[in-house]
């Protein structure tokens, strides 16, 4: 069963095309990243999930429902963080939850504030807390109804490791109970280590959609991972095979061509150094993005598109 479904879904502002005709299907009880450029479209296609903005064209269907029927079963974390600052906490949490029927109590609310390590800051006003504490108001606020399903716009957006940490739990605790999750982010790394799935939406365009896996797969193990004894980067131009080289430091990555052999490129590099460190690998998701998103902007030279 799926969560969410969008077919030939459009929506334009003006002359601007903010979504083109995408379908999406987010499977029930999943972590679904969002992942894109500023402004290709993320933050319109949550907002047509949830009703706030009505596609031009196509349709949007929520836990099986085309109408605002589900909409008491969704709740949504913009990336705008808005809170009435003068309400105390308990009141605030009271008011969200009964936006959405849930009628919570005070030992619930201090459930959500104690695992979100807000203990003792349920009688204060949310003029009174710090930026993260907020943040972590708005999310209790967004979860403490029960949905079925959850739109997050950048939740880990100016939250400290730790703060971090218990979000990541928080997300991960939703799907243990069945509840869908979608999520956009900025941050690769999250995205592969959180997301059973993951979507790229591209100036309106849907260009990836899939597992990890699977989205890897379409780009083949083109990547090998170096590491030269010395810091001898400069051995690494003209090696057979390579298309382009770009330097992280510690380690360097090979772009190669698809006809290129690792273990000749091995056998060359090792005629000029020692070897530390050699990976044949897929790319991951940020070179993926990056060769997506940027690609005149690489440092490999080349051209590539999904």
């Amino acid at each position: 069963m799926n969560a969410i479904e969008l077919t030939n879904v459009t929506k334009t502002f003006g002359k601007h095309v903010a979504v083109d005709r995408l379908s999406l299907a987010v499977p029930a009880g999943s972590i679904y990243g969002f992942i894109g450029p500023n402004g290709s479209g993320k933050t319109t296609t949550l907002r047509m999930i949830m009703r706030i903005y009505l596609p031009d064209s196509g349709s949007v269907r929520v836990l099986g429902d085309d109408h605002h029927n589900a909409l008491d079963k969704v709740t949504y974390l913009p990336e705008e963080r808005m809170l009435y600052k003068s309400m105390k906490v308990y009141d605030v949490l009271k008011f969200f939850s009964s936006l959405k029927g849930h009628s919570t109590n005070r030992a619930e609310m201090d459930q959500w504030l104690a695992r979100l390590k807000l203990d003792g800051w349920g009688d204060k006003k949310v003029e009174a807390l710090s930026k993260g504490m907020t943040q972590k108001v708005q999310l209790i606020a967004c979860l403490i109804s029960k949905p079925s399903v959850v739109l997050l716009d950048e939740p880990f957006s100016g939250l400290d490791p730790v703060n971090a940490v218990v979000l990541r739990d928080a997300i991960f605790d939703l799907r243990k109970t069945g509840t869908t999750v979608i999520f956009s982010t900025h941050d690769m790394s999250v995205a592969e280590k959180m997301c059973d799935r993951i979507f790229m939406i591209y100036k309106g365009k849907k260009v990836l959609d899939g597992t990890l896996e699977t989205i890897q797969q379409q780009y083949g193990r083109d990547t090998i991972r170096v590491r030269m004894a010395g810091g001898n980067n400069g051995s690494l131009s003209g090696l057979p095979g390579v298309t382009g080289v770009v330097d992280h430091g510690n380690l360097q990555e090979l772009r190669v061509s698809a006809d290129a052999n690792p273990q000749v490129v091995l056998h060359a590099l090792a005629e000029r150094g020692a070897v530390e460190h050699f990976e044949v690998a897929a790319p991951n998701l940020h070179d993926i993005f990056v060769r997506i998103a940027a690609p005149d902007d690489q440092q490999f030279g080349e051209k590539v598109l999904a």
